[in-house]
């Protein structure tokens, strides 16, 4: 499949996106700083890199601004940020960002950016002005579809609430051997929380009282289609 590139200063969600990319195929490649991602970048040619904006020496606008103007920028790069604004996603476009990922980032918008980074890897997202929607307002509180807005022309990966999905109330058959009934009740309990929780692995592994790369193993265990609505960005 693809050399994927992991930039962030944090352990615990590198380990997760690793894992995770791992099991879509894909090769990982981890850095926790600057320094360590361009040695990464000097050593191999990612397909995509996966970028912290936030981290400790050098910022993931600073290293993707020395990489435009070295030449080395030949592949996408998606920003990741906890504390996101318009102001910085329309700056990380500017320099060659092609799309921006507000943390937590979901299963599905994870999935589906890189699905799109590895499709159009000579893409690069154009700076856009942010555009309204009927449920959301350009307030910093609430970033996760106006800051994509800004990297995507108004094309924001959906954030709606789930409508329809797995119900609270549901019934089970109990005359089946324990592990079997055991394993179908698990697997409707953590699929009617990914819908609560729009497909949020942090909101339900708060919620399910798991660590999060945990509640991953467990989800792919019980085989619960962790993908299956990638392509429309929606759970």
């Amino acid at each position: 499949m693809a050399i994927i590139l992991v930039v962030d200063d944090e352990l615990g969600i590198r380990a997760l996106l690793s894992e995770i990319l791992t099991d879509e195929g894909h090769t990982v490649e981890m850095a926790e700083n600057a320094a360590e991602a361009r040695a990464v970048r000097e050593r191999l040619r990612p397909d995509l890199v996966l970028l912290d904006i936030w981290m400790p020496d050098v910022d993931g606008i600073t290293l993707l601004k020395e990489w435009g103007a070295t030449g080395l920028l030949t592949m996408p790069v998606i920003m990741m940020s906890g504390h996101g604004t318009i102001d910085t996603a329309v700056e990380a476009t500017k320099f060659g960002a092609m799309a921006f990922l507000e943390k937590p980032v979901t299963l599905q918008k994870l999935l589906r950016a890189v699905e799109q980074g590895l499709a159009k890897p000579s893409a690069v997202a154009r700076p856009a002005t942010p555009v309204s929607h009927p449920h959301h307002n350009h307030h910093i509180g609430d970033t996760t579809l106006t800051v994509e807005a800004a990297m995507t022309g108004g094309q924001g990966l959906p954030n709606a609430p789930l409508l329809l999905g797995p119900q609270a109330e549901q019934s089970f058959d109990l005359d089946r051997p324990l592990r079997e009934a055991r394993d179908a009740f698990e697997k409707s309990y953590f699929e009617f929380h990914l819908a609560q929780e729009n497909g949020s692995m942090t909101r339900v592994a708060e919620k399910t009282g798991l660590e999060r790369t945990h509640l991953y193993r467990k989800l792919k265990q019980l085989g619960v289609d962790l993908s299956r609505n990638k392509r429309s960005g929606t759970l």
